[in-house]
């Protein structure tokens, strides 16, 4: 059974955002009043597996290995089935 998966990023509480502020500073400069700018990344993938509950942990283990640092990301995991 193939999976469609998506992952969402971002940076935890309390976590320096440059980025971010660039981009806040950027509007602002181009007249445009913003606060409390946050980027998220988006990834999306397919994979194989026998089911959800074990794809899910397959992805889990991704992000912890791979796709973020644990330390200074939140991550969520969305899963569907592709039909």
């Amino acid at each position: 059974m193939i999976f469609n998966i998506e992952v969402e990023i971002s940076l935890k509480e309390g976590m320096l955002n440059p980025e971010a502020k660039t981009i806040e500073n950027s509007l602002g400069l181009l007249g445009y009043k913003v606060e409390n700018t946050d980027t998220i990344n988006i990834i999306t993938f397919q994979i194989e597996g026998e089911n959800s509950a074990k794809v899910e942990s397959e992805v889990d283990d991704m992000c912890q290995r791979l796709l973020c640092n644990p330390v200074i990301h939140n991550y969520e995991i969305r899963i569907k089935e592709n039909n």
